[in-house]
């Protein structure tokens, strides 16, 4: 089993923790599985775990993307 685990540090990490946490979990025939958590009210955890590097390569590409474009929305937001 390969693992990454990325901790981001922002003040919207509340925010982005409701938007992405229904997308992460076990989803059946996948090869990877995702875990969002809050560590504390400005730090989001997003821990990957897959079968093979592969899995787990396209599984970061997607999460990472995922919280980055959750992320600028709400920077976005914040200065209209």
């Amino acid at each position: 089993m390969h693992e990454a685990v990325f901790r981001f540090a922002t003040p919207h990490a509340a925010v982005l923790y409701r938007a992405l946490a229904p997308e992460a979990g076990e989803v059946e025939g996948s090869r990877s599985r995702e875990e969002v958590a809050l560590q504390d009210p400005e730090t989001l955890v997003l821990r990957v775990e897959a079968a093979d590097v592969h899995a787990l390569r396209a599984a970061l590409n997607m999460w990472l993307r995922l919280v980055n474009v959750a992320d600028e929305l709400q920077e976005m937001i914040r200065h209209e």
